[in-house]
């Protein structure tokens, strides 16, 4: 159950890699940038399965209420997502910036 969080939202996450390997099309592809642009994936793919343990951890399972043992425990899968999902799009977003920044044309 730890890591049913990152399963569903693995999709996604294979279509903003997708996103970010694929674009932007101005910039030479050279074999720099993609040794740069497979360091920036792999890390991002790290940091969500860290940050997916990390939200899971540190989620607080509520006391038995009225509902039952499991009432509350929804946020098991909504910390991990969310750690997971912002984790993956923040390294992203940097290598972005850092990549744009690097290897921009200069005309």
């Amino acid at each position: 159950m730890r890591y049913l969080a990152l399963l569903l939202l693995a999709p996604w996450l294979l279509i903003l890699g997708w996103g970010y390997w694929a674009y932007p099309k101005q910039l030479p592809p050279t074999a720099r940038r993609r040794l740069f642009d497979l360091l920036a994936l792999a890390l991002a793919a790290i940091i969500a399965v860290q940050g997916a343990r990390w939200g899971f951890d540190r989620a607080v399972l509520p006391l038995p209420g009225q509902f039952g043992r499991t009432s509350g425990a929804i946020w098991q899968q909504v910390l991990p997502a969310l750690y997971g999902y912002g984790g993956f799009a923040g390294v992203l977003l940097l290598a972005l910036l850092l990549r744009q920044r690097i290897w921009r044309r200069r005309d």
